[in-house]
């Protein structure tokens, strides 16, 4: 069937079939349909959305656009954990040698920040040394070696996607859920993995910003997942005030070691125990060998901590050398007494990205040393003139700018403020 025709009856909001699906994606890969086509059936789609059984086809043809790990060549359990991104969400860095630490593999592809929201892969970087452009066999060997590993997505994996998200961040086709679940779940489904954790993100920090649109996002998620014969499940988490106390590449290293010590802040120290304990619910139902304790243990006991350092290791990095530190450390002051009652995710994001955190293009270079610590939590008391946060900087930011963006993030009650709860929903 010629490209325009399939175009012609998604535009028309009819369902497209399997192969329909297959040969358009092939052909896209291949360089016989050219972006303007490819442009015009994402258009379709954001406009007309797509079944179930429409998802998981195009998101299998985009795995298999390029190399499928075989879940034969790693060992053990495979499970793996994404976020749909917030500010200050390390959780990824801790969680993986946690989950490693109990006796799953995790083999994580994870991504780099842009915009407001920050990547996995920038934070690493933070750590002198640290490769995530790992060769495959450099890949297996870390998983053979402390069962986790935390990679960039290589040329191999999802050809498709990667030239599909650059086609949809400039056709304004980014917010399609058909779209969305295609491109996070091609990637992860090609680690070789048996279970998926997801951890979608709701709030003004997220982007899905009401709780309707987030539980619609993981119930795709989840439901295609499911199709493709994976263990999925998913948990709805706020993000209308930052994940921990930390925003920034260096920074947030040093609290993800925090957690890893066992002494991190209660919001991300506690959500890294959730999803480690949901993570090894699924992989114990694939035969993870029985009698897991629980995570919180392997925090106390040094074992997370001590995979998360074998981790670094084998990926070149030095968690011995010191973290980049910036040059000034600045206290924006509470301009009154009472109860914390607002701290703005979007516009702490945005605050960050001024400062350098963060890149606005693909091409941005990211200083890993500035962003923002010591951040207050909604629901805690303060008094005027104590630190609402504490402004990491190398002097490199638009100062006016920086500060009408950050004063306003945060609120100040004078009654008590119930701090809002961090999972709002489990799917399954």
């Amino acid at each position: 069937m010629p490209p325009q025709w399939i175009i012609e009856k998604k535009r028309d909001g009819a369902e497209l079939g399997t192969e329909e699906i297959r040969a358009f994606i092939a052909g896209y890969t291949a360089g016989t349909i050219p972006d303007y086509q490819m442009s015009a059936l994402a258009m379709a789609i954001y406009f007309n959305g797509m079944t179930p059984r429409e998802t998981a086809d195009l998101t299998v043809a985009m795995m298999e656009s390029g190399k499928v790990i075989d879940p034969a060549q790693l060992p053990g359990a495979k499970v793996d954990k994404h976020s749909t991104g917030g500010i200050g969400d390390k959780i990824s860095i801790p969680l993986a040698p946690l989950v490693a630490s109990c006796g799953a593999t995790v083999p994580m592809i994870s991504g780099r920040g842009l915009g407001i929201t920050g990547g996995t892969l920038d934070k690493l970087e933070a750590i002198p040394g640290y490769r995530t452009g790992l060769s495959e066999s450099e890949f297996f060997q870390t998983l053979e070696t402390c069962g986790c590993s935390m990679i960039g997505q290589t040329a191999e994996i999802a050809p498709a996607d990667k030239k599909l998200y650059a086609l949809r961040d400039v056709t304004a086709t980014v917010p399609s859920i058909p779209l969305i679940v295609s491109s996070i779940m091609s990637k992860k489904m090609a680690e070789g993995i048996d279970a998926l954790v997801l951890d979608v993100k709701c709030g003004s920090g997220a982007f899905m910003k009401s709780l309707e649109e987030a539980r619609q996002l993981a119930r795709a998620l989840v439901d295609t997942g499911t199709a493709m014969g994976k263990k999925v499940i998913a948990l709805i988490t706020d993000m209308n005030q930052p994940l921990g106390r930390t925003v920034g590449n260096a920074l947030e290293i040093k609290e993800s070691l925090d957690i890893l010590n066992g002494n991190g802040p209660e919001d991300s120290q506690g959500l890294t125990i959730e999803l480690a304990t949901r993570m090894l619910a699924v992989a114990e139902g694939l035969d993870l060998g029985g009698g897991v304790e629980a995570p919180a243990l392997h925090l106390k006991n040094g074992a997370a901590l001590a995979t998360f350092r074998k981790m670094v290791a084998c990926h070149g990095g030095d968690l011995a050398a010191k973290l980049p530190k910036a040059g000034n450390q600045i206290p924006l002051p509470a301009p009154k007494s009472g109860y914390l009652s607002k701290a703005d995710a979007g516009a702490i994001g945005r605050a960050a990205l001024l400062l350098g955190a963060g890149r606005a293009k693909t091409n941005d270079a990211i200083d890993p040393a500035v962003g923002l610590s010591n951040l207050r939590k909604i629901g805690e008391p303060i008094e005027e003139g104590e630190p609402l946060c504490i402004i990491h900087s190398n002097g490199h930011e638009n100062e006016t700018a920086l500060f009408q963006t950050l004063k306003p993030a945060f609120e100040i009650a004078s009654d008590p403020v119930e701090p809002p709860p961090l999972i709002m929903e489990e799917i399954k």
